[in-house]
């Protein structure tokens, strides 16, 4: 390894022995099949992968940094960015972190409603994998229809919040708003067929035989190496380690809903296809469970404070607006400590670590994104493999670059 501009590259063989038969070989940052702007410095003799290292930074924004001047609910729009495919899972992971310092007790139907729709945007981030992952495989009928149903969701997404994919519906303290008359009937009308999607996807691929050779006993990564690199989600999983934070660490009332965790044991690109599309059917299980037990009362909890009051609270409208604009123009100061939050993302463990120093703003925050993990196993799970596997095992991981770099 050498040192150039600051970031370490491999370096050519010397040209004795085997060495002289290697090649190095760049993979992005603009390859499609890279999902987003990595570059992979990939040595190969012939066709076989020797070595492969992968290089980021090329998304970088700085948000953890900007985080630090904001006030804090205005850091909600700066987390849709993180994780772009799965914006309300860190609106999510965010506010229940500061939350926790804050000592917020969140009403029953805003926790109900957050559990409904992290598990929409689970559906919608599953949905983008696979058809970008069948594409890189050659198949792309099933980019067409999971796009088609990830529309819909979309569609969903834009009646609650006004946008379709950085929603920042999500508040400390609760929800921004009340969701539309419509918006029970339109995620029951999806989630009913739902199901009847997903096995037209299953039959497209499952029985495939061309895409069942370029994922069976490719990209292995055993459990002991998946718990090593900090692996995590259905990747881990997929290795068979059984473990989901959403049903051993619960958080926003996820222990009321009954779902099954899928596990798998191979730890190849197969192990994580099946993974991902069992996991699909149990995110409609625990979206029809929401729906069927979603209590009333407030969406937000009752902290003046910190979020606005009900309507029937203020006595003017001029009122009303008064304070909602000290909240956003000066902020809420929140105690002294630091906490770490981590929640079950779509690419699994995510975490949110926060020091706040008694203001406003706060002192310091740091993300804990799974794709970032994850991609320090890559070259685990390419070693030894031909370089046309290392586009179903870069598939396979589901990585985002916005989550990597941040």
């Amino acid at each position: 390894m050498t040192e150039t501009i600051g970031r370490p590259i491999l370096e050519a063989p010397a040209a004795t022995g085997a060495g002289d038969q290697h090649m190095i070989l760049n993979m992005g940052p603009q390859h499609p099949s890279m999902h987003g702007v990595l570059r992979l410095v990939v040595e190969i003799d012939g066709e076989i992968v020797v070595r492969l290292y992968p290089e980021i930074g090329y998304l970088h924004t700085g948000i953890e940094k900007t985080c630090e001047a904001k006030f804090y609910q205005q850091v909600v729009p700066l987390t849709d960015r993180i994780d772009y495919l799965s914006p309300m899972a860190n609106n999510l992971c965010y506010c229940l972190a500061v939350e926790r310092l804050l000592a917020l007790e969140i009403p029953e139907k805003a926790q109900w409603l957050r559990v409904l729709l992290a598990e929409l945007t689970r559906l919608n981030s599953h949905l983008i994998w696979l058809g970008t992952h069948a594409m890189d495989i050659g198949a792309l009928t099933v980019f067409l229809y999971t796009f088609r149903e990830r529309e819909e969701i979309l569609r969903i997404f834009e009646g609650l919040s006004g946008q379709r994919m950085m929603t920042s519906y999500f508040r400390i303290g609760g929800l921004s708003m009340e969701p539309p008359l419509d918006f029970f009937a339109r995620v029951q009308g999806f989630i009913r067929t739902f199901p009847e999607k997903i096995d037209e996807y299953s039959n497209l691929l499952t029985g495939n035989p061309i895409f069942r050779n370029r994922l069976q006993g490719v990209g292995i990564l055993s459990a002991t190496d998946a718990i090593a690199l900090g692996v995590t989600g259905p990747n881990m999983r997929g290795s068979g380690v059984d473990f989901d934070l959403r049903r051993d660490m619960p958080y926003s009332g996820y222990e009321k809903f009954q779902f099954k965790v899928p596990i798998a044991t191979e730890g190849d690109c197969w192990a994580r296809y099946e993974i991902r599309l069992i996991e699909m059917r149990e995110s409609v299980k625990i979206i029809q469970q929401a729906l069927d037990g979603m209590p009333e009362g407030p969406i937000t909890a009752d902290a003046p404070k910190i979020v606005l009051p009900d309507r029937e609270k203020m006595k003017t409208q001029m009122e009303a607006l008064i304070h909602h604009f000290k909240i956003v123009t000066e902020g809420f100061a929140v105690p002294a400590g630091e906490v770490y939050q981590g929640i079950e993302s779509p690419r699994g463990q995510m975490g949110y670590y926060i020091v706040s120093d008694g203001t406003a703003k706060p002192y310091r925050v740091h993300f804990r994104n799974p794709s970032f993990a994850t991609l320090q196993a890559l070259e685990t799970m390419c070693k030894g493999r031909m370089l046309a596997d290392v586009v179903a095992v870069v598939g396979s991981i589901d990585i985002v670059l916005g989550e990597i770099d941040r």
